[in-house]
């Protein structure tokens, strides 16, 4: 048995508060450090449950330098919980790499799982289940953004796409031109808050 800490990777609400597990609520208040992609947005959670647990940044901007920081910590046996703002850490947001990391430094990876967007939209979307692919966000670039869509245009799965809401209306209509007007679409948003 080593001594390093843990990893725990912590899914969090995705809207209501009160979605947040008992083991995952347990988890946050027994660990020595939480990972945070957004300390502010993490606090309110923290806040609202009393959770004095100490927070450091993790997030795209600042993930490759505070990697040797945090497998630092683990590496001294103290436990992480590593969250995202709303969901499960590594879908979408910075938490692969840490993750990763840890496989690579036989630190253990403890999953605490929670709700997540992808399964939660396509659950409720009426669109099929039992076969789907999750496309994330699409790239920024106009170019490699077509170059994607094209490559799902004959994609007969249930696709689903995460996008920012200033990005929306161009993204739809992106889809329209590549997918053709007739494709069945849905979408959600504050799946669990409103």
């Amino acid at each position: 048995m080593n001594n390093l800490g843990k990893l725990y990777v912590v899914g969090t609400p995705i809207g209501n508060l009160d979605d947040l597990t008992l083991r995952a609520l347990a988890t946050l208040k027994k660990v020595s450090l939480i990972a945070a992609e957004d300390t502010r947005h993490t606090g309110k959670l923290l806040q609202h449950f009393d959770i004095p647990t100490p927070q450091i940044s993790y997030h795209e901007h600042n993930r490759l330098s505070r990697l040797d920081q945090l497998l630092n910590i683990l590496s001294q046996g103290q436990d992480i919980a590593l969250v995202t703002d709303a969901g499960m850490p590594g879908i979408s947001d910075p938490g692969y790499e840490l993750i990763k990391a840890c496989i690579e430094a036989q630190i253990e990876v403890v999953p605490i799982p929670g709700v997540t967007a992808v399964i939660t939209a396509l659950a409720v979307s009426g669109l099929p289940t039992e076969r789907f692919c999750f496309e994330g966000f699409l790239p920024g670039k106009e170019k490699l953004k077509q170059e994607r869509l094209e490559g799902l245009k004959t994609e007969t799965r249930t696709m689903v796409f995460y996008e920012a809401p200033h990005k929306l209306i161009k993204t739809l209509e992106d889809l329209r031109e590549t997918f053709g007007s007739t494709r069945k679409i849905v979408l959600g948003r504050e799946l669990t808050k409103l």
